[in-house]
């Protein structure tokens, strides 16, 4: 489906077009006939699925039609995500795509890590639409330096990341603080109990919009697993990126003293790599991810959370150093590789220590993976037989912080 046939204003479809915007994607030719007709949304939608596209487009059609009508603008839209790049991201779309409005739109980003007195500023001049991390929008409501009395649309990005990382609460207050009369869309990539608790909370009679993207998705990308010890992971990685070549990966790493160290180890042999994690200050994650973009770095060390709502063009292979935590984590990340149509690898590293818990991974994604070893690091020693009465017991579990040394303490070996 062209986006001609959804009938936009040309101030929009100008900026469609110099964007190269021509044929809609499956969860847009869904999501935006529904904001059309006003109705709330619930959809699932994988990364580099077209989702920002798809509430964005028709909430500034929406605006344009019916504008603010005082001089100073109102906050006419609300845009919660769980990570500040994708709250820069989504913001800069709708700044994009309002480019030629005749009224320029005001749009503001509230995040952590920059001066939140700008921020208040910003918000007391006037703005249309507030994209934000609900930790800093928490910070300025209590304030009560907000006021959502004109707010017509509640966009919730990524909602199953941002209850993973525990903001229920945070996000129960900031609904308090909205008028019940508004319209909402909601945007997922997995629907777990959590969800399936909070759409009630936001509305109650949401279309739904349910595409099996995963395994559109799966389809592109060619997915490897490969077995190997834990100390060789680091000179098998030198190896594949030297005899591949791939143009952007993005390394997944399960902490961020691994993520420096072995960024630093590949730049001592000559390879564009840095880190990105949530130690590093906002200017330093922009700049990164700038180098990333722009081609100027080629490998990307990422921690889970820092990389979340990433959308970076053209990244061709996604290695996991580290295994993610869950099936939904998994398709996450492999999820950054094979956008638009494109195709992608993925590499996994497994181990005996590991084989079981990727094992789950596959079991719950629904995938079935060959195993390889790469000639001159196969994969050594035997696997640990777990013996009767050797259970773990209940409560004694090692703490994630002692697994986590443990990991840094096997990488900066590697």
């Amino acid at each position: 489906m062209l986006f001609e046939t959804f009938n936009f204003s040309n101030c929009i479809f100008k900026a469609l077009e110099e964007n190269s915007y021509k044929s809609a994607t499956p969860i847009q030719k869904e999501v935006i006939p529904l904001v059309f007709k006003e109705n709330d949304v619930v959809a699932k939608a994988q990364t580099g699925s077209g989702k920002t596209a798809a509430f964005v487009l028709p909430i500034l059609e929406q605006l344009l039609n019916n504008p603010t009508q005082t001089k100073k603008a109102k906050i006419r839209v609300l845009v919660l995500t769980p990570t500040r790049e994708l709250t820069l991201q989504v913001a800069q779309t709708f700044k994009e795509f309002s480019k030629y409005f005749d009224r320029k739109l005001k749009v503001s980003s509230l995040i952590g890590g920059q001066k939140i007195g700008e921020q208040l500023l910003d918000i007391q001049k006037g703005c249309d639409v507030v994209v934000a991390t609900s930790g800093r929008l928490l910070d300025i409501i209590n304030k009560k330096q907000i006021n959502f009395d004109s707010l017509d649309f509640f966009v919730l990005d990524e909602a199953d990341k941002m209850l993973n990382e525990g903001f229920e609460e945070e996000l129960d207050l900031v609904l308090k603080s909205l008028p019940n009369q508004r319209q909402n869309l909601l945007f997922s990539a997995t629907y777990p109990k959590k969800i399936l608790e909070l759409i009630p909370k936001i509305t109650s009679e949401a279309k739904k919009v349910v595409l099996d993207e995963d395994e559109i998705n799966l389809e592109n990308i060619n997915q490897r697993l490969i077995e190997v010890n834990i100390e060789n992971r680091n000179p098998l990685l030198r190896k594949i990126l030297k005899e591949e070549n791939f143009k952007k990966v993005l390394v997944f790493m399960a902490n961020k003293r691994a993520t420096d160290n072995i960024a630093f180890k590949l730049k001592k042999y000559g390879f564009k790599a840095l880190s990105f994690h949530g130690d590093l200050d906002q200017e330093e994650r922009e700049l990164t991810l700038q180098d990333f973009k722009e081609e100027k770095i080629n490998i990307l060390f990422a921690t889970d959370i820092a990389a979340r709502g990433l959308h970076i063009e053209g990244i061709d292979c996604v290695v996991n150093y580290d295994l993610p935590r869950s099936p939904a984590d998994y398709v996450h990340r492999i999820g950054r590789t094979a956008r638009a149509g494109s195709s992608g690898t993925a590499i996994s590293f497994i181990n005996y220590e590991n084989e079981e818990h990727f094992r789950l991974i596959e079991k719950k994604a629904g995938i079935k993976l060959h195993k390889e070893q790469i000639e001159g690091f196969e994969l050594l020693g035997t696997k640990a037989i777990k013996k009767k009465g050797n259970a773990p017991v209940k409560g004694k579990r090692k703490s994630k912080k002692d697994k986590l040394r443990e990991q840094a303490l096997k990488d900066s070996k590697a």
